[in-house]
């Protein structure tokens, strides 16, 4: 178990900015998916999607409060259900959050070709480029990554709003774009289900809140109202703008777009500044969201450590408190994720992240009506409402996200998922073979609510 201890430097604004900034993304470059999966009906999905992930976060508002550790998952699923467990749960966990920045870092690219036009053999070099970056700066004080969250995350959020309300304003948004060519469900009851499978990955993020319990300086309870946060405050953002872009054209004629909000402006010829402002939003969303994502992504990593459940190293923190190894290898998954993903990366990275996070859900809302039975006197500064039911809707929700999921994942991403598994589970077994070679070394750990102190736990 590491010696040191990260610091405590987040507030509770700045975690709500990060954690909602991380959720709200890249529609910029990703609407036209949105559109083509289900039309302007991804105004109604978004909502309906917050609504339906309540008991997911309510679930992870109850576990982070009882077992606030960076482990999180991990520690979760541990006390429930035993290590390897924990380890997998993990391990897709990691795949949920890594995956995050290199798709970020390509919506950067896509809103910067506006100005700099940049060649297609140079787009995968300056996407890690802008990777390496942000490694670092990840090595310096949390409380860094907090301001910036919080400036780039209100910045956006009011820039946003602006552009939905010139489109809104133009006298060329009209309700039949959206009802004379297929209604609010154009692709019908499927491209409805792949939505509410699929589009749960906008909302990838809130979940992340846990990894940092170690970083707040405020109470473990309180993360309920910084989770639901982060489902509510962009599913209004995204039901906003979807109905805003929604009404310009019809759903085809976005779906084969670039950047919808940009060349709907130059169509209809608004003032210039309209599309430039929409642009540096959406470079706002990919810095937020890949700041998010780079620092739960270090920090699930350090927290396997943290049991033992990865090389020691991983829990080394540097002298701004930040686990250095962890952002090393973070970065070398950037790299990876961006040179592999492929042209239809946005596809690619929603299907497989839907995959992982409904796994993570599942896992963790069956975590929590385990530990209700069998550890009854732990104590929970937060408790979920609704006893058992919560967790057990919470598991449905993530059962169908699963299925959703693998509707729409092609076969490269089913053999890139089943490799990533077997990376997990080829770690684990090393983790195995260096504890066997080494007896009462690099045994596995279990935290419990009686380690809180040695953590600083805030109550």
């Amino acid at each position: 178990m590491p010696s040191q201890k990260m610091e405590r430097e987040l507030t509770y604004l700045q975690m709500i900015a990060i954690a909602s900034g991380a959720v709200i993304g890249g529609w910029l470059a990703e609407a036209p998916y949105w559109f083509s999966v289900t039309g302007a009906g991804g105004a109604l999905i978004f909502p309906l999607l917050a609504i339906l992930l309540i008991p997911v976060g309510l679930t992870f508002a109850e576990l982070t409060a009882m077992l606030p550790f960076a482990s999180s998952v991990d520690i979760w699923a541990t006390n429930a259900f035993g290590h390897k467990v924990g380890w997998f749960s993990q391990w897709m966990m990691f795949l949920i959050q890594v995956v995050e920045p290199p798709l970020m870092a390509f919506i950067f690219i896509t809103a910067l070709n506006y100005f700099i036009p940049i060649p297609a053999e140079m787009v995968v070099w300056v996407a890690i480029a802008m990777i390496a970056v942000w490694y670092v700066l990840s090595n310096f004080h949390i409380g860094l990554t907090g301001r910036l969250a919080t400036i780039f995350f209100f910045t956006m959020v009011i820039i946003s709003i602006v552009v939905a309300g010139a489109f809104f304003t133009s006298g060329s948004w009209s309700y039949s774009n959206i009802t004379d060519h297929g209604g609010w469900a154009p692709s019908g009851f499927r491209g409805i289900a792949i939505a509410l499978a699929v589009f749960s990955l906008k909302f990838i993020g809130f979940e992340m809140t846990p990894t940092m319990i170690e970083e707040t300086d405020f109470p473990a309870k309180d993360m309920s109202k910084v989770i639901l946060s982060a489902l509510f405050i962009p599913a209004v953002l995204y039901f906003v703008v979807v109905l805003a872009i929604g009404g310009m054209a019809p759903w085809q004629e976005i779906a084969m777009m670039g950047m919808p909000e940009p060349e709907i402006v130059a169509n209809i010829g608004l003032p210039k500044i309209i599309g430039i402002a929409a642009i540096v939003s959406g470079i706002l969303h990919a810095l937020t969201t890949l700041m998010g994502f780079w620092t739960s992504s270090a920090r699930v990593l350090y927290g396997a450590a943290q049991l033992n459940q990865l090389p020691e190293a991983f829990s080394k923190l540097n002298k701004h408190g930040q686990p250095y190894i962890a952002n090393i290898a973070v970065l070398g998954f950037g790299i990876f994720f961006s040179i592999f993903s492929g042209s239809n990366w946005v596809q690619y990275i929603y299907a497989i992240s839907s995959v992982a996070a409904g796994f993570v859900y599942v896992v963790c809302c069956l975590s929590a009506l385990k530990l209700r039975k069998t550890q009854p006197d732990w104590e929970r500064p937060y408790r979920a409402p609704g006893e058992k039911l919560v967790f057990i809707l919470g598991m449905l929700i993530g059962t169908w996200i699963i299925i959703g999921a693998f509707m729409e994942l092609e076969m490269g991403g089913y053999v890139s998922l089943a490799a990533y598994m077997l990376v997990g589970i080829g770690l684990g077994l090393i983790m195995d073979i260096r504890r066997k070679r080494n007896p009462g070394k690099h045994e596995l750990i279990t935290l419990t609510p009686a380690d809180k102190e040695r953590f600083g736990s805030i109550e």
